[in-house]
């Protein structure tokens, strides 16, 4: 099984920028795909970025291509989420997950973290 911890969520200014980091633990890291999620009130969580074991291949939405970059140091079992240019729109809980397979890692991945609130003040 794998457990993720989340951590950098916070309050940042329009425009400005944040680094999400999450940390994976387990018996084995070998092989897992990881992904961010992220879920404002009222809304249904939505796929952000995901990135493969080897780092070859990386996924973003739309709305976040070219502001955000995943990520992952398999040597430190963590995979990161650098925010830039943020604005409002941005704001929600930030969501770590984890899977061996490509198909559900932007869809339903198997394992997920506790979330991190991102807010972005105008």
């Amino acid at each position: 099984q794998v457990q993720l911890v989340e951590s950098g969520g916070g309050l940042v200014q329009t425009g400005g920028s944040l680094r999400l980091s999450c940390a994976a633990s387990g018996s084995t890291f070998t092989g897992y795909h990881l992904g961010w999620f992220r879920q404002a009130p009222g809304k249904e969580r939505e796929f952000v970025a995901a990135i493969n074991w080897s780092k070859i291949s990386i996924y973003y939405a739309d709305s976040v291509k070219g502001r955000f970059t995943i990520s992952r140091d398999n040597s430190k079992n963590t995979v990161y989420l650098q925010m830039n240019s943020l604005n409002p729109e941005d704001t929600a809980v930030y969501y770590c997950a984890a899977d061996l397979r490509l198909t559900t890692i932007q869809r339903n991945p198997r394992y997920w973290g506790q979330g991190t609130q991102v807010t972005v003040s105008s």
